[in-house]
């Protein structure tokens, strides 16, 4: 008994020992950390006193701690930023799906300000804007050196008026001015229309209307087509969507699935991560779906393609997406500002992430300038065509009235290929599907 007891107080003394061992230099190392930081905040008093005394102009000081603010965010990812009060509203309008502008979702390069993308049916998609573009220059005015909010204020103005944005594009040798004249923009979040039997689900933004806008525009087409047993599938396109709120994303994807997960997020802490999972039902009750996508696609764009081609649940098409695949929080701050922080990643269903990656289209397409065609001038020879030629009698006239049809059908399919040639693959891979599917005729 007195051996077990002399053991016990020998592994006590022992475990005080050890721990006593190891938690000295951890907190001897936390305390070195807390002192420079101390030390660097210091630092930072200290040259804010002498800009504030010394500089060759009297300074504003809040204007100074603004900067410093969101440099400090800045130098994080090009997705962290100090929000001030105006910005913010805006952020906050903006979601509503109206604001005033030009219609351009940004992001900022290694100092450059790159076009991530134009919205739909806005001033600087008319004027032009293209997807990838750099804005070097505002109304002559240098980006090169200010943060991304300061850009974006240069880029804002009252309805109505006029700037001349400097764009340097990849193909285009010189760079060269385009003049836009600021509007409110509007976003119509989902736009919804037939060709043919298939529906076409255009998604230009993830704001709260996304998904009552896809619903009620879903449940148009599906009684224009006469009922749900006569649509063909659904075309999600998801092109030059720069993405949006979370929220949405979850539910347009839900809106296709049954079951399984939709999107993960993780952080630096492993418990802050969530799930988020579909529930059951199914808008088109398991009818074919294509996503468009394309360099323009982002964010929350992504998180939908993604989610439908892990679960195998759509054929995604297109070109790669955008590769935003960062998670940011805002957090209200004192002042009515706010601090716009990415705090997790996104995952896809298959755990991969779309960070800098992006979400590979299963079949590749480019898209193809539209091309004059002199088809009219060309008579098509056929054996109908020829002199002579032996007619078909043996067409009743609803036979005959259906051929007209499908030859109506084929010169529509024909000329949207010209105009949108990745449209007209999405509605060609729907109509192989369905001609594969049973019980087809």
């Amino acid at each position: 008994m007195k051996r077990f007891v002399m053991a016990a107080i020998g592994g006590t003394a022992a475990g005080v020992l050890l721990t006593t061992q190891i938690a000295g230099p951890l907190i001897a190392q936390e305390n070195d950390r807390n002192a420079s930081v101390y030390e660097q905040l210091d630092l930072f008093g200290d040259i804010f006193e002498r800009i504030r005394a010394n500089y060759v102009e009297e300074v504003d000081e809040a204007d100074l701690i603004e900067a410093a603010i969101n440099g400090m965010l800045t130098s994080l990812d090009p997705h962290s930023s100090y929000l001030p009060p105006r910005d913010y509203d805006t952020m906050q309008v903006q979601t509503r799906g109206e604001f005033g502008g030009l219609g351009i979702e940004v992001t900022q390069e290694e100092g450059f300000i790159r076009v991530i993308t134009p919205m739909d049916d806005t001033p600087a998609m008319a004027a032009g804007v293209e997807a990838g573009d750099f804005i070097t220059h505002v109304d002559g005015e240098a980006l090169l050196g200010l943060t991304l909010e300061e850009s974006v204020d240069l880029m804002r103005g009252p309805v109505g008026s006029e700037i001349v944005i400097t764009v340097v594009r990849e193909e285009v040798d010189e760079p060269f001015d385009i003049t836009i004249v600021r509007d409110r923009i509007r976003l119509t979040a989902v736009r919804a229309r037939l060709e043919g039997n298939t529906a076409i689900l255009r998604v230009s933004t993830f704001n709260d209307q996304t998904y009552p806008n896809l619903r009620e525009g879903l449940d148009e087409l599906i009684a224009e087509v006469g009922g749900l047993e006569n649509l063909d599938g659904v075309v999600l396109d998801l092109r030059n969507n720069p993405g949006g709120l979370l929220s949405q994303a979850i539910r347009v994807s839900d809106a296709f699935l049954e079951r399984g997960e939709i999107v993960s997020t993780r952080g630096r802490d492993e418990a802050d991560g969530e799930r988020y999972n579909a529930t059951p039902g199914d808008l088109i009750d398991g009818r074919p779906v294509v996503v468009l996508i394309n360099g323009g696609s982002a964010s929350a764009s992504e998180i939908v393609a993604g989610a439908l081609q892990d679960h195998r649940r759509a054929v995604v098409v297109g070109t790669n997406s955008f590769g935003k695949g960062s998670v940011q929080t805002v957090m209200p701050l004192q002042g009515e500002g706010a601090m716009r922080l990415t705090t997790s990643l996104y995952y896809t269903p298959s755990g991969r992430s779309i960070q800098a990656l992006g979400v590979a289209p299963d079949i590749l397409v480019e898209q193809r300038e539209s091309v004059e065609s002199d088809e009219e001038d060309r008579p098509q020879r056929t054996e109908a065509s020829l002199r002579g030629s032996l007619q078909n009698s043996t067409l009743t006239e609803d036979e005959r009235r259906q051929l007209e049809e499908e030859q109506a059908v084929a010169e529509a399919t024909a000329e949207l290929r010209n105009e949108d040639y990745q449209l007209a693959y999405a509605i060609d891979i729907l109509t192989g599907l369905n001609a594969l599917a049973p019980g087809s005729q």
